[in-house]
């Protein structure tokens, strides 16, 4: 794996307030939050940006958003709605380079910032 923030969180050398994982990702809040609610989906397959997705790895993704959907079920803020984004590169707005997903909510639409 690469030497990110994100997988010294997967391999638990750093802490972070992880509210999901499993085999394949994990999930936790982001520590400079643009939302009231704002959780990383983070997969532990070391894929650096979006482009770098293979087509063999496209469950990666659609297990980042069936995650981030389940999260917001149980959390119930799933019918008043939310937001997820996928940066990709310097000028979308990755500063992080493991693919991720963030999930907001907890805000209507506009009242908080795009990540």
């Amino acid at each position: 794996m690469t030497d990110t923030i994100f997988h010294k969180i997967i391999r638990r050398e750093i802490p972070a307030d992880v509210v999901y994982e499993d085999a394949h990702l994990i999930a936790f809040r982001d520590i400079a939050p643009q939302a009231p609610v704002h959780v990383l989906f983070v997969p532990k397959t070391d894929i650096a940006t979006l482009n770098d997705v293979q087509p063999d790895q496209a469950q990666v993704i659609g297990r980042l958003a069936v995650a981030a959907a389940d999260y917001a079920k149980a959390q119930g803020f799933d019918e008043n709605g939310y937001r997820i984004v996928m940066n990709c590169n310097g000028d979308g707005g990755q500063t992080v380079f493991q693919v991720h997903l963030h999930l907001l909510a907890g805000a209507p639409l506009g009242r908080f910032g795009t990540p």
